[in-house]
């Protein structure tokens, strides 16, 4: 293994825990407020408080984290997020648990941006999409094998288990990206053409001057076109992508019929089949083209959405291939966008964008919920109405994204 695989496969264990702690809340909200003996909304506020506290680590790394060597960002974060999810463990109250999940958050949503930027700075566009698409099955593999794992073990030792065997991982991974993560100070002095010579990675390179002011960052991207036009394909690729996510165990449930052990086939499935193919869809970019195979999926996307929001039959075979064909193609077409977003910046600034991308997501993420949330109502018989109009917006969403891809230009 070379040393540009180690460290892809140090980015998707970091990935892999950042995603299973993040996920594993929302399973563990039943035990979670016997233990404290809270009502559901303010159950709510333990998960909304990680993702409000990721906002603001994001937008606040935005001034300062392409100041630092990308090592000793990634190992700061890494390392204050273990310190977090294991104090989830041993919150006391609910007061507490709220303070420990904001903690975390604050540090856990920025690993994200990080990896992406780390990935950008490192691998090359030619190969980048490839990287991209193995780093990415990280969500998958935590969705097949973290989660579920995660809720068997709270089962079986208590909810504060799952937050014990994540924090016990992260360390481990924290103590291997210590000794095989090199220094990675590229992005720290661009080279004499705008971009980033071989030599600047060397750990001897001397950093450029500080910017004059913590507000340069925002200033250039706000200022720049191109990377206004990526953070307008992240808000709406997402709005495309996850405001059908909410309801799509509902719908499957008082709609085609599944019984509630019949639900996890859906995400097992369909993990595992993101987890074999996702590669392949970074492989096919570098290929054929990011904008291609993009568009391509997106298409292939579009029809999945309107079959999964229009879904009307009896039989749990067809239903499982429909969800499974949207989550595969629906996933697919994010690693060559991602690739692309990568792309409409330099690596002197790549942190501070993708961390701003990040919260952009985030709030995406935010909208889409509240998006169906509004369009989705319960019929009399018990049943969920108006899917279908969730899958027309969805659908609008991604062709205006398709056009929204077509304008990002490529610099590095």
């Amino acid at each position: 293994m070379n040393k540009e695989q180690r460290l892809l496969l140090i980015l998707a264990a970091v990935q892999f825990c950042h995603i299973i702690d993040f996920m594993i809340i929302m399973p563990l909200g039943k035990k979670i407020m016997a233990e404290f003996s809270i009502e559901p909304g303010q159950f709510a506020w333990v998960v909304t408080s990680y993702a409000l506290a990721a906002t603001i680590g994001n937008i606040a790394s935005v001034f300062v984290i392409d100041r630092f060597d990308r090592r000793s960002a990634l190992l700061f974060l890494f390392s204050c997020f273990t310190i977090g999810t294991l104090a989830c463990a041993f919150a006391p109250t609910y007061a507490a648990l709220l303070g420990t999940r904001f903690f975390t958050g604050l540090f856990g949503g920025t690993l994200g941006a990080l990896v992406l930027a780390i990935i950008g700075d490192v691998i090359p566009l030619a190969r980048r999409a490839s990287a991209m698409g193995w780093v990415m099955t990280a969500f998958s593999a935590a969705s097949v094998v973290g989660v579920p794992s995660g809720i068997y073990i709270a089962a079986e030792l208590g909810w504060q288990a799952p937050f014990i065997v994540t924090a016990a991982l992260s360390a481990i991974f924290v103590a291997a990206a210590w000794y095989l993560v090199p220094n990675l100070r590229g992005h720290l002095l661009p080279a004499e053409d705008g971009s980033m010579g071989a030599k600047a990675q060397d750990a001897g390179v001397k950093p450029k001057k500080p910017r004059a002011s913590v507000f340069t960052p925002f200033v250039n991207i706000l200022s720049d076109g191109n990377q206004r036009a990526a953070l307008l394909f992240t808000l709406t690729l997402m709005l495309g992508h996850f405001t059908i996510i909410p309801f799509i165990a509902p719908y499957m449930q008082l709609n085609i019929g599944f019984a509630d052990k019949q639900v996890s086939l859906i995400y097992l499935i369909g993990g595992l089949l993101t987890v074999v193919l996702l590669p392949g869809f970074g492989k096919l970019a570098d290929r054929f083209g990011r904008m291609q195979v993009f568009t391509i999926a997106s298409v292939f996307a579009l029809a999945s959405i309107y079959a999964l929001t229009n879904l009307q039959t009896d039989s749990i075979t067809l239903a499982l291939v429909v969800t499974s064909s949207f989550f595969v193609v629906a996933s697919g077409r994010n690693v060559p966008a991602t690739t692309m977003i990568t792309s409409v910046v330099r690596p002197e600034n790549r942190g501070s964008f993708m961390s701003l991308r990040q919260s952009v997501n985030e709030a995406a993420l935010a909208a889409s919920s509240f998006v169906a949330g509004l369009i989705v109502t319960e019929a009399p018989d018990g049943s969920l109405e108006h899917y279908e109009l969730v899958g027309y917006f969805a659908i609008v969403m991604s062709v205006v994204a398709i056009f929204t891809a077509s304008r990002l230009r490529a610099v590095s």
